[in-house]
């Protein structure tokens, strides 16, 4: 019988991750899994016992949270695998507020339908991205996507909110962050052989489809392809980074004079004035960042996903 080693992160959620355990233990048992559960303790908690688990022949791991605790255990999944070349498949369990990496690899948002996605054992091979720069000079591993400038912004607003969960804090955090965030950095990006140079208010790269819960910046972005999407958004005015705001919730944002969408499997990022906040997951890369450089590994972790969207 496989070996799931389950951490959960109790302050997910504003505590939603403490409050889903009674119901993860007897949807687990339901299910018939061997589980140990294990509670994080503080930051990067969730990376230790992700690398310590895979190094200890647990089958797989499953992180119970948001994306910043899919994130931390997709970290330490990733260097048990630097370290001696095996990797516990990972699993996840929707708790926490955006669940955007959840939504791009085709894990199931309900709980219930979570946990039979780990009982039916079903695999997707997908890409893991990697950013160095900023906090992060040896580079910090992410699976859904690198925000560069207004959506980090966006993200750090969201956090301020403690009575708002969900898309509505992203929501409310992008209209404030309308009058915060308006003067567009100069940027040199560099895409494998292609170099753009302008005032970018935004660089969304993703791996995954979306950010921020309901923000779809890369509608048609595949987490298995071996390729980076990428939106660049211009400088504009206020009004106009209003006006695209529904676009980017249904994904249309693409065909507007200020976007730039394009693949790429390398990006490197100068601030040539200005500075670039940036956030991998929604995990903070630096808030004033002058050089981020972000890759794509193909085909590197498996993850335990719905019958839907699994491949052998």
């Amino acid at each position: 019988m496989r070996r799931h080693f389950v951490i959960v992160n109790p302050v997910s959620g504003r505590g939603d991750g403490a409050r889903a355990i009674p119901r993860v233990e007897r949807e687990l048992h339901a299910a018939g899994l061997d589980y140990q559960l294990v509670r994080t303790e503080r930051p990067w908690h969730a990376a230790e016992l992700a690398r310590k688990a895979s190094a200890d022949g647990f089958d797989v791991v499953v992180s119970v949270g948001g994306d910043g605790t899919a994130n931390e255990v997709l970290n330490g999944l990733m260097q048990a695998k630097d370290a001696d070349g095996r990797c516990a498949v990972m699993g996840a369990l929707c708790v926490g507020r955006g669940n955007d990496f959840a939504f791009g690899v085709g894990v199931p948002r309900d709980l219930v339908e979570g946990c039979r996605a780990l009982a039916g054992n079903r695999t997707r091979i997908i890409d893991v991205g990697r950013v160095s720069g900023g906090d992060y000079p040896n580079g910090r591993y992410f699976g859904n996507g690198v925000g560069i400038g207004f959506d980090t912004i966006v993200g750090f607003e969201a956090q301020k909110l403690r009575h708002i969960h969900g898309f509505a804090a992203y929501l409310i955090g992008a209209l404030k962050t309308i009058f915060l965030y308006f003067r567009a950095p100069l940027v040199k990006i560099v895409c494998d052989e292609r170099t753009i140079e302008q005032r970018a208010l935004l660089v969304s790269i993703m791996n995954g489809r979306r950010m921020g819960g309901g923000f779809l910046m890369a509608p048609h972005g595949k987490p298995d392809d071996g390729r980076l999407d990428l939106c660049i958004a211009g400088q504009l005015t206020r009004r106009g980074v209003l006006a695209l705001m529904p676009r980017f919730m249904k994904g249309t944002q693409g065909t507007h004079p200020a976007i730039t969408t394009l693949q790429s499997g390398r990006v490197s990022l100068e601030a040539m004035d200005g500075s670039l906040p940036a956030h991998a997951d929604g995990e903070t890369i630096c808030g004033a960042g002058a050089r981020l450089d972000v890759e794509v590994l193909p085909k590197r972790i498996a993850i335990l996903v719905s019958s839907e969207v699994a491949e052998s």
